[in-house]
Parts: C-alpha cells; structure tokens; sequence
C-alpha cells in the first residue's frame, strides 16, 4: 500500500487556507481520498511505541502515589536512593497491584455482563454516518445505553445490599481490577489485529506493524448486533468510571460515618457524564471515533483501562488523605455551579451538532431519555452549505465557537480538579491529559476540514472565528 502525503495547510487568523481541490472531485470522491489517506501521527511508530509503554507505567506510577504518598508525587529521597526508591515501588506493587484471579473475575464478569445488556436490553436501532471504505453503507447501531446502565445500577445496588459484591469491595481492590483490565486491553489489541489483518476489511494501513497495532486494523468490528467499538467507548469506561467514585464514597462513609460535600459533587459529576453517554446513545455514530477511527490500541486501551482508572484520580484522591476535605460553602457553590454550566453547554451543543446531522441524513429519531435539556435540538437552524455536499452548522452554541463542546468538556475538567480542595497535579491529570489531546485532536480536525471544503471552510472560519472560547481564541 503506497503511503499517500497529504498537502500541506496553512494557517490564517481564525481559519485555515489549504492547497486547490480539483473541481472534477464529488464530495463522495474527496471523502474516500481522505478516507485512505495514511499519514503518521504520534511521532509515528517510535511515538506510540513510547506512548504504549509509557501509559501502563503512569498509571502504576499515579497509583502508587494515590495508595502510599496521600496523592503527591513520589521521588527518591536522594541519587543514593534511585536504584532502592524503583525497588520500594516494585514492592509496593506487588502488594496492592499484583495480577489475581479476584481482580481479573471481577473485570471480565462485569465486561460479559454489559456484553449481554448491549445484546438483549431493549433500545432503538439508529444508523451511522456513510463509510467510505463501504461505498457509502450507513451502518446500523443498537442504542440500548440508557436500559443497560438502569439495569445495571440496580444489580449493583441489590449486590451491595446483600453483601453479595460490596461495592466497597472496588477501592479495595482497584490496583488487581486496573492491572486486569491493563492486561484484558493489551490482549484485546493484539486479537483484534491479528483477525484484522487475517478476516477484517483493513483500512488505511501503514505498512509498520507498530503504528498499524496502535492505529488498527479494522474500522467497524462486530460480533453479531453488538459493534465492539462503540460498545467499549460508551459501555465499559464511563460505568466503571461511576462505580469506581460510588465505591470510594462508600468507604468514606464507612471510615467516617457520613458522605462530604466533595464526594456528593463527585457521584453527581461522574453520573451526569455517564448518563449523559447513555441517553445521547443515539449521537454517537455520528462521531469522529466511531466514522473515522480504526479499533486499535489507542481506542482500545484507552477505554478498557485509561479511562476508568485514570479519570478517577480525583475521587481516589479525596478518600486518600489523611483528615477529610471540606470547603467553605462559597467554594463548593462554585465547583457545583462551574461543573452544572459546563455540563449544561456540553450537552445541548453534542446535542444540537449531531441532532443536525441525523435531521439532515433522516435519522433523526426523538428521545425523552432524562434530563432533556433546553435548547438540546436547533429548529431550522442556520447552516452554510459547501460545494463539497455536507453542511456546517452555525447557529445555536456553534455560532460561538467551532469547538464550543470541548471547552465545555474542560469546564467540567476543571471542576474536577478544584473539588479535591489542592494544587497536587493528580486531582487535575484528567484536565491537563485531555487538554493536550483536545489540541492534538483539533490541530488534526482543522487539517482534514481544510482539505475537505477547501474555500468553504475559509468562509465558515470567517463566520466563526473563534475555536474554544468566543470572542478570545
């Protein structure tokens, strides 16, 4: 396979001018030009091989910190004590994050069981965005989130009540379940390479089997109704995510008698994100990871492992300090009203974006999933139409700013952090990681846009300037 380079872009104030389309392409040829454009990211293959193993080592290095240091940052004492300091972690390790059977049952029994709600809870079937690489197939998804996650809180509560599975249990034993599911995800990556290349419709492929293990093999994996990408981006990290904060309010309320204000702000965050994914189900498809994105190990890892036990740092933080963390009443009245303004903004413009988009394909289906939010859905909304076919919208949050939804996503973040009540870096990891994905992801968006609408999207810059923040940036 010919690695194709893509043309250079150049950046303007505000938008970005890229190199002439030739005017015989229809929008259908341009998308599948792009489609199978290969390019490296990441540094190419010795970046993600750097990015594959240095994540496992963060996030055993952060645990470590959360479970023996009070969530601050552990170094040796002196140059003396390098080589004994690595040993201490080693043993440390091997205490509370060694691979066991508790751990890997727990991980797996939870995987099938979701596995099994997303194959018979009952939800709507909605389809996808048009694939290139398919001729244009719009693929079909089954968006049964919101019966799965409901069905789910209620097993947990009636294991926890019978003492069947505390759901203490989880914080007790968190750094055996990461491991399992740091070991389930590294599996799951080399299978689903291998029967890529062996059965799947491979699709943009380098040629290095590094960067091709870390990028993926297949687009759009399925095992009978259930498609595996969409199901472990939504189903697996955000519940374990939830679960992971609820276990650690529960020990704290063992420990001291009463849940704080800081771990109410917790559960009421991390159910707020989850429920969020499960009731915009239907939205998903539609999306950048789900359209584009192949089932690698950056997808892959990243919502088996990263994201429920990395995104947790704050809850884990709160219950790992040696005297309870309270705020003066004026703080938390902010951290709740920063976390419910973003979270408010986050969910109508993903839902005004990709209610647009399913209107504009005829999959648009209305849903009473709770809570519906004002202003979720944009009543003939203004739009510019580009010589490509597709339609960018600017109305509703999207006449702010291009990305007004991760700015959103950062408010939250920041909220996050600030309910720890400290300026230790954990509590923030989950701001400063996404912030740095958020301009990768953006910088990579602006480039394919450029050379997808090429003058239009000059046009749609000028008519929305500003990217994060209006009338800033």
């Amino acid at each position: 396979l010919k690695v194709q380079k893509t043309k250079k872009t150049h950046t303007c104030a505000g938008g970005v001018m890229s190199g002439k389309v030739k005017k015989a392409e229809t929008g259908e040829e341009i998308d599948k030009r792009l489609d199978e454009q290969v390019h490296y990211e990441f540094g190419g293959p010795i970046g993600v091989l750097g990015i594959m193993l240095f994540a496992p080592c963060m996030m055993y290095y952060f645990f470590l910190c959360l479970e023996y240091n009070h969530g601050r940052m552990m170094v040796p004492d002196s140059l003396a004590d390098v080589g004994p300091f690595f040993g201490r972690l080693l043993t440390y390790l091997g205490e509370k994050a060694a691979p066991s059977v508790y751990g890997f049952t727990v991980y797996i029994v939870f995987n099938i069981f979701e596995a099994v709600l997303a194959w018979y809870a009952p939800g709507p079937i909605v389809k996808g965005l048009p694939i290139p690489s398919l001729k244009g197939k719009q693929l079909e998804y089954r968006c049964n989130g919101v019966s799965s996650f409901y069905v789910t809180l209620v097993v947990a509560y009636v294991l926890h009540v019978t003492e069947i599975f505390p759901l203490t249990d989880i914080i007790d034993n968190w750094g055996t379940i990461m491991t399992a599911a740091i070991v389930c995800a590294n599996l799951i990556t080399l299978i689903m390479y291998i029967t890529g290349l062996l059965f799947g419709d491979k699709l943009r492929m380098s040629g290095n089997w590094i960067y091709d293990l870390f990028m993926g093999a297949w687009l759009n994996p399925r095992i009978g109704r259930i498609d595996l990408k969409m199901w472990a981006e939504i189903r697996i990290p955000w519940v374990i995510l939830f679960f992971l904060t609820v276990s650690c309010a529960l020990k704290f309320q063992a420990t001291y008698g009463y849940i704080s204000v800081p771990f109410y702000f917790m559960i009421l965050a991390h159910f707020l994100y989850v429920n969020a994914c499960m009731k915009g189900e239907e939205c998903i498809p539609t999306t950048w990871d789900i359209f584009y994105e192949k089932w690698g190990y950056m997808l892959i890892f990243w919502n088996f492992a990263g994201v429920p036990f990395t995104y947790c740092y704050s809850s884990i933080f709160l219950l790992r300090q040696a005297e309870p963390i309270e705020h003066h009443p004026a703080f938390a009245a902010f951290c709740f009203a920063l976390l419910l303004f973003g979270y408010y903004i986050w969910d109508t413009a993903n839902s005004q974006k990709n209610r647009f988009r399913m209107k504009e394909r005829g999959t648009y289906i209305p849903r009473w999933a709770f809570p519906q939010l004002p202003w979720g859905t944009l009543e003939n909304p203004k739009y510019l139409t580009t010589k490509h076919g597709s339609k960018l919208l600017t109305d509703g949050w999207w006449a702010y700013a291009r990305k007004i939804h991760y700015t959103a996503d950062l408010m939250m973040a920041t909220s996050w952090g600030l309910i720890a009540g400290s300026f230790a870096y954990l509590p923030f990891h989950y701001l400063t990681f996404f912030l740095t994905v958020l301009v990768h992801r953006v910088t990579r968006d602006v480039e394919r846009c450029a050379q997808k609408y090429g003058a239009d999207w000059v046009e749609y810059c000028k008519r929305v300037p500003y990217i994060f923040v209006p009338g800033v940036y």
